[in-house]
């Protein structure tokens, strides 16, 4: 056997250990699945009907449906589309959270903000998430309405998923660059995403505390979500909150995207921290910032994503496909399914990958990519790849995602640490007809096995 075939057996046998090793006792752990219902009016293989949603409830404790916003100039909770979510007998709400009375076990709750409340032109107008904390007024306004949604259609309770400004994105500078870039912050300083972070802090303390007030005479669940490339210990009272909340999600993935780091592809939500790279851009350091802080492990929910981000490789970045890679472009084409520049469904990619329709296909769009476990001893990551041509320099693709592997390794990372269990972003970018490998939700299935096993 060739050298380099025993150390591939030797990191498989060692990733499948990781995997199945035996479960660490504990309490039944959350299973948090997000459902984006911007997915019901999709015209693609990505749109989700009740009828597509409803197996999911087998396997998730808790479903979170994204989402509701808040009005600018008076700071009400609203529906994003009420015609979709609101319309009597028909609406969204009510179909969603009829399906309890065939699974009285699981909790429906309903998410405000994320990244869909988004003020279409509002250009420079200020963050009005953070004006919302400023007005005592607007929390108070804010909380009375959220409470009148969530009673008024059957909710189980409220996940504050706020807007906070999220970190400043890492830039490629040349040696100039680098240079000038000193000298800029010798004169000007550093940058603050929000030079009023203490202040936003102790008000989202408030309107936590406040909205829980208001929440526990009807047994309401009230949770936090911790959007992506948001700085924890800025924006949240950590040990504060644990007296407010049942559980906080922590978002951990998009450490990397096209969007934020055009000139550089990477491992989009590595588990530890990977060579060179900042160590805080890991799953385990936004983990490790939560625990250190006092925060009761079993109310932390371990966010894992259920899609791919992809850069176009030119033939500037060269024949290696190691990541980071330099030279890449945000240019990978729309996905099929979600309609969106450079993020593709599990399904997507996984249609990308060698299969019986691209097998033969040796060049061009339609050729398969090359899948490639970047840390086989801990099976964390996994990217796939397409080098660009070199006479036409097109059709290059590098994606990082997740699959049902890499899945179930953070999820046992979950339980080794007893963390409370695991959220799932989202479920309609999960497998969710089965097209890939048989069976609906792939990646839901295999975290829930690992939480069961």
């Amino acid at each position: 056997m060739q050298r380099s075939s025993i150390v591939l057996f030797i990191s498989l046998v060692t990733c499948a250990w990781a995997i199945y090793r035996p479960p660490v006792p504990a309490a039944q752990k959350r299973l948090v699945c997000y459902y984006d219902s911007a997915s019901f009016v999709k015209e693609t293989l990505a749109k989700m009907v009740i009828e597509d949603l409803e197996p999911a409830f087998q396997f998730c404790t808790h479903i979170i449906y994204g989402f509701a916003g808040i009005e600018r100039d008076t700071f009400k909770a609203k529906s994003l589309n009420e015609n979709l979510d609101l319309d009597l007998g028909k609406g969204l709400y009510r179909k969603v959270t009829r399906l309890k009375r065939k699974y009285p076990n699981v909790k429906v709750m309903l998410s405000v903000g994320g990244d869909r409340d988004v003020d279409v032109g509002a250009g420079d107008l200020p963050n009005k998430y953070l004006e919302l904390l400023e007005s005592a007024i607007g929390r108070q306004r804010f909380i009375r309405t959220i409470y009148a949604l969530i009673k008024s259609y059957g909710f189980d309770g409220v996940d504050v998923a706020f807007q906070f400004p999220k970190n400043k994105p890492k830039k490629i500078h040349g040696v100039f660059g680098s240079i000038w870039k000193r000298i800029k912050k010798t004169f000007s300083g550093n940058s603050d995403v929000d030079p009023n972070s203490e202040k936003h802090k102790e008000q989202f303390s408030a309107l936590i505390r406040e909205l829980k007030s208001e929440l526990r005479t009807d047994n309401y669940s009230v949770s936090i979500t911790v959007l992506p490339s948001v700085n924890s210990t800025k924006f949240f009272d950590i040990p504060l909150l644990d007296s407010y909340v049942d559980f906080v999600n922590l978002a951990t993935f998009d450490f990397y995207t096209p969007e934020r780091n055009p000139k550089e592809a990477d491992i989009t939500a590595s588990l530890y921290p990977l060579t060179g790279r900042n160590p805080e851009f890991s799953v385990d350091s936004v983990v490790q910032t939560w625990l250190s802080k006092g925060f009761p492990s079993q109310k932390l929910n371990l966010g894992i994503s259920t899609y791919g981000r992809a850069w176009k490789m030119t033939t500037d970045s060269g024949d290696s496909w190691v990541p980071p890679i330099k030279d890449v472009e945000n240019e990978a084409p729309l996905g099929e399914n979600t309609q969106l520049q450079g993020l593709y469904s599990f399904q997507e990619v996984c249609s990308m990958l060698p299969n019986s329709n691209n097998m033969y296909v040796k060049e061009g769009p339609n050729a398969p990519l090359k899948k490639v476990l970047a840390d086989p001893a801990r099976c964390n990551s996994v990217y796939a790849f397409r080098l660009a041509d070199k006479k036409k320099n097109i059709n290059g693709l590098w994606i990082s995602y997740e699959d049902p592997d890499t899945a179930a390794t953070k999820t046992a990372y979950s339980k080794n640490l007893h963390l409370g269990g695991v959220a799932l972003f989202n479920l309609e970018l999960d497998d969710f007809r089965g097209l890939c490998i048989g069976e609906k939700y792939p990646i839901l299935r295999a975290i829930k096995y690992r939480l069961l096993h």
